[in-house]
């Protein structure tokens, strides 16, 4: 299978892979854009029955409000646009009601993925170096065009619980 923006056939072939085994680990949370997490919160507490959610956060450095729903085996991560330069405001413009806004999954080492992200022709958004996310550890993201059109979070794997 071929994706656009990367090259055809085995997207390590050629490549010095970082990674000896499987570069992706666990699927830690589906991240959801939302014009109101105090709205998503009902939606996920009284009609899905999730019975354990965090308390709301800011992370102004990111322009977003947080707040994870946990689940058995992963999270719901609500962003909420927080600010004027908020990077949720666009999709919230093309989904006024809100969605998937991407999918994140855990690394041993965030600039290993980086790197082997870059080396497969794969885009890093913003300055290509990580930031420190909603759990505490460093994240990049990787542009849908190169994912398949989705939005891939790396994180690195939380060395306590989250």
């Amino acid at each position: 299978m071929s994706w656009p923006g990367l090259p055809r056939g085995d997207l390590a072939a050629g490549v010095g892979s970082a990674y000896r085994q499987a570069m992706i680990g666990k699927l830690n949370h589906v991240g959801v854009a939302t014009p109101s997490i105090d709205e998503s919160v009902k939606l996920y507490r009284d009609v899905l029955g999730a019975t354990s959610i965090g308390e709301k956060f800011s992370m102004p450095e990111q322009g977003v409000w947080v707040c994870f729903v946990n689940l058995p085996n992963s999270q719901i991560e609500l962003i909420e646009p927080y600010g004027e330069n908020s990077p949720v405001h666009g999709f919230l413009a093309k989904n006024p009601a809100g969605g998937q806004h991407h999918i994140c999954f855990e690394v041993e080492d965030i600039i290993a993925a980086r790197d082997d992200m870059r080396a497969k022709g794969a885009t890093v958004l913003g300055t290509g170096e990580p930031r420190i996310g909603a759990h505490g550890t460093p994240v990049i993201f990787v542009h849908p065009k190169n994912m398949g059109g989705v939005l891939v979070e790396l994180m690195e794997t939380p060395k306590g619980a989250h």
